[in-house]
């Protein structure tokens, strides 16, 4: 940016509008709503311009400083007039010395050319050619070179010597036996000539010829230029390099190595396109001389911070929107394109108002009076800057919509790879990965749309969008189409072009006359009278033609007749209009990377649509998901139940026809049409046997009936009545819940779920942030003491925790003939080639799981083999034990090891929901310590206590009294509490609370202060698999900040978990040990738990039968039955 930005308004005035933003949101909302179609557009409509460019030879145009750079001859043949335009006027005066000067010249002065013939380097001495002493008046002059040569002559006659020197022969060589070669060479100025000699393009001279020609140009360009040039011009170029590679930076900051700032570039690359052409057709002369000069500092003052703040603010918006989401539950009104167009509203003002005045400022300069290639420059940096707005919000803008979806896919499949590494079916992970993926599908009216109607309408959803299959295939024969439309307009207008070409007229750039005409200049001062004007060309570039035939040095034009695609034939310019425009280096190299990139995101678009379309096929049956509306209302006792409504989006199957009260007939309706069969013939297959009661979900495809259905056939078993009877009419809930994630994944012969209450403690400072410390029991005052424990924490600045290990652990148990073998592979895994086999089979099996270290252990025979590895953010135990079964494969066929017998994958080394030493001394899962300050004022305000009697009491109880108990990882007062409440929580396995409660509270005083710290090895967490798939668990997860697999950093968000568990187990210490040592514990339970003194009325006595000695209800359930 010229003006820095912080001086600049970020947002218009108060009580003014917007007068940018407006002007740009429907642009960048259109193109993020077709983000393909915009960018197939833009990238046809610029290859369409750049051959459009080519043919009118913009780039092919020769430098008004004669400085050949091997891009070809004038687009005329009268090139002599151009190299005329390019002069520099000097004038003598009455001192002798040479002034330049502009403007009309006095008519009677003497009026001179001054031409400088240069050659190749390689010639030490060049003689002048004899036609061009004896045809012209041109007089010859020293030259400031051994190279070249110098004459002057009437400025009248410039124009005809130019035409003589353009080819300059120099005869047939002679060889060693006298006799005169074939081939004749010629002297060939680089703007002189046909096609067939002086045509410099890349595809006339082969890259060997144009890479040599340009070094050439390049070297004459240093010779003839001044130190101080040359100094600007590498400083201007190793700048604008620099500010390329701080684009990337910048970008890969914001999370993208590669793409994105490749993609500015390009849009960059497109809006430099559509500027030469729109100055071009404008009538403003532009040349590659100018741009190579103006460029680098365009570059390096306006610089990339505009995509820069436009990614950033997509990105934080989508992330805003994603969070906002997910704590709102809601996901209707948000997508891709809404967080795109938030975040041009919200930067938009910035990146206009940086555009307009870089843009007002290009317009001053273009309207200047300032000579030269200044004012050219500026009208095209000012076309430049137009044109790269537009850009920034139509084509970077559908390239941001495509990160977004990317970005969208790589989170889906993460978290149903992690999912399915963790042992989760492929169903169930996909139908979790979709449900927590964001954006959701919406439609026009910003309706969520559910799975359900994407299947019924045959659609799949690409960028936030319900696309009709027809609908992509449709774009594809369109774009197709137009590639070709495109191309067919191209090559019939092209001989139109040709025809229309005409001389560009070049101004004079600067010229350095001491070191292009200092000693002619000085030898013409002793000869020239006072006044006289003397026109100092550029120099003409000459190099070496061997050409077959010496009569004819333009063979272009004098054989044309012969030629089989003659110019003068419409069909033949057509023909080699589109053969030239394929030959183009880099118009080739560009059809290849657009083939190369479509290839990449048809890749990772079609795979998402693939994605996104329920997998119907995989071996498993799909479950369908009932509403509130089809769940089943209380039935009447036993049989009588009435058949839900169950919607279907099915085609109606052929009714079959049988007697209804034959078995046989009722196993045929039921392979054939189950919804067919009402819940009493269900029931009534079940209990003959013909239906098992795990089979209900996937032979009835509805989840909710079969659970309904489960529950009347436990009532009805003949074994269990007498306690079981009253299960279908009771107060376990089965409506209003999602079975189909619970399927195949967390419990099976599902007859409910079990409400639990829910409470949250804190917010508990950890790590600087705060965290609501969600918390599932039924035991009273444990929540309210947690939070009395974390308000006291954060009195002290909060929780400070450091991760010591991470690592899960799987321990199989594999046995020998004899000790000798089970020795040598103990040796064998404890070797450094036995580690590394063992971790490249066992890393071969997931994408997350990496195997730590290997510890063996020998009993007789047996062999343990404990594997430590971190597995992501699962948990890990079903990953870890695919692991192993594949490691344990390979080291007995590949190892040598085949007299090896497993005897079991988990041989309680692990050791898994047991307690075990091990785990209290290696560590399992997260080894955390957590640790805290509590002021002494808050210790005896708060908490009613002294530091002194709490460091009495974790001596005496904590550790003493465990220690007596001959505690393993129990030197703490009810770490177990708050760990099963939180797994409970946090859909957390409850069994690993065993391990995971191992702690050891340590407090000491501290300047007067309390220090508690609790060191836990073994907390066994994980944010995705298990019972983290369920939407309540999810969202207590949700709260935390940790569901699912981090994008980033795999493993950081169980790591997370770990930190908060540890956390929330030290306010519970601190909280309770505070209350034993003021003796506040049972009046407090007292005090939230009883409302009054327990009593014979209302604590029953258990009923189990009345005065006849028949079965009757339990009182429990009695008062159930009455409320």
């Amino acid at each position: 940016m010229i003006i820095p930005t912080h001086l600049l308004p970020s947002a218009p005035p108060k009580g003014f509008p917007d007068p940018f933003t407006p002007l740009f949101s429907p642009l960048s909302k259109r193109a993020s709503a077709h983000p393909i179609h915009t960018i197939v557009a833009i990238a046809l409509l610029a290859s369409a311009t750049y051959v459009a460019l080519l043919e009118v030879s913009l780039f092919e145009t020769r430098s008004e400083d004669g400085l050949g750079w091997g891009f070809g001859g004038y687009a005329s043949n009268d090139w002599t007039k151009t190299a005329v335009n390019g002069a520099v006027s000097v004038q003598l005066t009455d001192k002798g010395e040479w002034e330049e000067v502009n403007g009309l010249r006095q008519s009677e002065a003497s009026h001179l050319s001054l031409v400088t013939l240069s050659f190749p380097a390689s010639q030490q001495s060049v003689a002048a050619p004899a036609n061009v002493t004896t045809n012209s008046a041109a007089k010859s002059l020293p030259a400031t070179s051994s190279n070249s040569l110098a004459f002057y002559l009437p400025y009248e006659e410039t124009t005809s010597f130019l035409s003589q020197v353009g080819v300059i022969s120099t005869g047939k060589e002679i060889d060693s036996d006298g006799i005169p070669n074939e081939q004749e060479n010629f002297w060939v100025a680089n703007e002189a000539g046909g096609k067939n000699i002086s045509d410099n393009s890349l595809s006339t001279l082969g890259l060997v010829g144009w890479l040599k020609n340009s070094w050439e140009s390049f070297v004459n360009l240093l010779q003839n230029a001044e130190s101080l040039d040359i100094a600007i011009m590498a400083f201007g170029y190793l700048s604008m390099h620099s500010t390329f590679v701080s684009l990337f930076l910048s970008m890969r900051r914001l999370g993208s190595n590669f793409w994105l700032a490749t993609t500015v570039l390009l849009s960059s690359a497109f809006a430099f396109l559509f500027a030469c052409f729109t100055t071009h057709r404008l009538g403003v002369p532009i040349n590659l001389i100018l741009l190579s000069e103006g460029l680098p500092f365009l570059v390096v003052i306006v610089g990339f911070e505009k995509p820069i703040i436009l990614t950033k603010a997509v990105l934080e918006a989508s992330a805003a929107q994603r969070r906002k989401a997910i704590q709102n539950q809601d996901r209707k009104t948000t997508s891709i394109q809404t967080a795109v167009s938030d975040a041009v509203k919200l930067a938009g003002f910035a990146i206009v108002r940086d555009y307009f005045i870089e843009i007002a400022i290009l317009a001053l300069g273009a309207a200047s009076s300032i000579q030269g290639g200044f004012r050219r420059f500026c009208f095209l940096a000012l076309w430049i800057l137009v044109f790269d707005c537009i850009m920034l919000f139509t084509f970077y803008t559908a390239i941001l919509s495509i990160k977004l979806e990317i970005n969208r896919i790589k989170r889906h499949v993460a978290l149903r790879k992690a999912l399915e590494d963790d042992g989760v079916s492929r169903r169930v992970a996909e139908s979790v990965a979709r449900e927590n993926e964001w954006p959701r599908v919406i439609d026009k009216d910003g309706k969520l749309i559910s799975d359900d109607e994407l299947s019924k309408d045959k659609t799949t959803t690409i960028f936030g969008r319900k696309v009709k299959d027809s609908n992509v295939k449709a774009f594809k024969v369109l774009t197709v189409a137009g590639f070709f439309l495109v191309n067919i307009l191209n090559t019939l207008i092209l001989p139109l072009r040709e025809h229309t070409k005409a001389v560009t007229p070049i101004a004079a750039s600067h010229l350095n006359l001491d070191s292009i005409a200092q000693r002619g200049l000085e030898a013409l001062v002793k000869s020239a009278p006072a006044g006289t004007v003397v026109e100092v060309l550029h120099p003409v570039i000459y190099r070496a033609i061997v050409h077959a035939d010496s009569g004819l040095p333009f063979p272009a034009s004098t054989k044309q007749s012969s030629n089989l695609f003659a110019e003068d034939a419409v069909g033949s310019k057509v023909v080699q209009s589109l053969l030239k425009s394929l030959e183009d280096p880099i118009l080739s190299k560009w059809v290849f990377v657009v083939l190369a990139m479509s290839i990449v995101l048809n890749g990772y678009l079609f795979n998402a649509a693939r994605w996104s379309v329920k997998d119907s096929h995989v071996g498993e049956v799909d479950v369908v998901k009932a509403s509130a509306a089809q769940a089943m209302p209380p039935p009447p006792p036993r049989l009588a139940m009435p058949p839900p409504v169950i919607a279907t989006t099915e085609a109606p199957l052929e009714k079959i026809e049988g007697d209804r009260s034959d078995v046989n007939t009722l196993i045929r309706i039921l392979k054939a049409n189950p919804k067919e069969l009402t819940n009493t013939e269900v029931l009534r297959l079940c209990q003959v046997g013909k239906l098992p009661i795990y089979a209900l979900e996937k032979s009835l495809k509805d989840c909710t009936r079969a659970v309904a259905i489960r529950r009347h056939v436990v009532a009805g078993t003949e074994s269990t009545i007498t306690n079981s009877q009253y299960l279908a009419n009771s107060l376990l809930p089965q409506e209003h819940y999602d079975y189909a994630r619970v399927l195949g994944a967390c419990c099976e012969n599902v007859i409910g779920y079990m409400p639990l209450p829910v409470g949250v403690a804190g917010p508990l400072v950890i790590d600087g942030e705060s965290y609501w410390i969600p918390m599932a029991t039924t035991e009273g005052v444990l929540v309210a003491s947690t939070h009395r424990g974390c308000k006291s924490i954060n009195s002290g600045g909060g929780v400070t925790t450091v991760i010591t290990g991470d690592g899960m652990t799987r321990g199989p148990c594999v046995s020998f003939a004899s000790l000798a073998r089970a020795g040598a592979a103990k040796l064998w895994l404890d070797s450094e080639e036995g580690q590394k086999v063992m971790k490249d089979a066992f890393n071969s099996t997931s994408r997350f799981a990496r195997l730590q270290n290997i510890k063996c252990a020998l009993a007789g025979t047996y062999l343990y083999i404990r594997f430590r590895t971190t597995t992501g953010d699962a948990m890990g135990m079903n990953m870890i034990s695919k692991g192993v079964e594949h490691a344990l494969s390979v080291m007995s066929t590949d190892a040598g090891f085949d007299d090896m017998e497993i005897i079991s994958v988990s041989g309680n080394y692990c050791t898994d929901k047991k307690p075990a030493a091990i785990n209290w001394i290696e560590g399992r899962g997260k080894s955390v310590v957590a640790e805290a300050v509590i002021p002494k004022e808050t210790v005896e305000q708060t908490l009613k206590i002294t530091v002194d009697a709490l460091l009495e009491l974790n001596l005496s109880k904590n550790l003493i009294g465990s220690a007596m108990a001959g505690s393993v990882g129990g030197f703490n007062a009810h770490a177990a509490n708050i760990v099963a409440a939180v797994f409970l929580a946090t859909g957390q396995d409850p069994a690993q609370v065993v391990e995971s409660a191992n702690c050891i509270t340590v407090m000491r005083k501290v300047n007067g202060n309390l220090q508690i710290s609790v060191s836990m090895p073994s907390i066994e967490v994980g944010t995705i698999g298990g019972g983290t798939i369920l939407e309540p668990q999810g969202a207590m997860l949700d709260l935390l900040g940790v569901r699912g697999p981090h994008q980033t950093n795999p493993g950081h968000n169980a790591q997370r978990l770990a930190r908060i568990v540890a956390g929330a187990v030290l306010a519970g210490e601190l909280s309770l040990c505070s209350a034993l040592a003021a003796g506040h514990l049972v009046r407090s339970h007292m005090q939230h738990n009883r409302s009054a003194a327990p009593t014979r009325s209302s604590t029953p006595a258990p009923a189990n039968g009345n005065a006849n000695g028949s079965a009757t209800m339990p009182a429990g359930l009695a008062m159930t039955r009455a409320n």
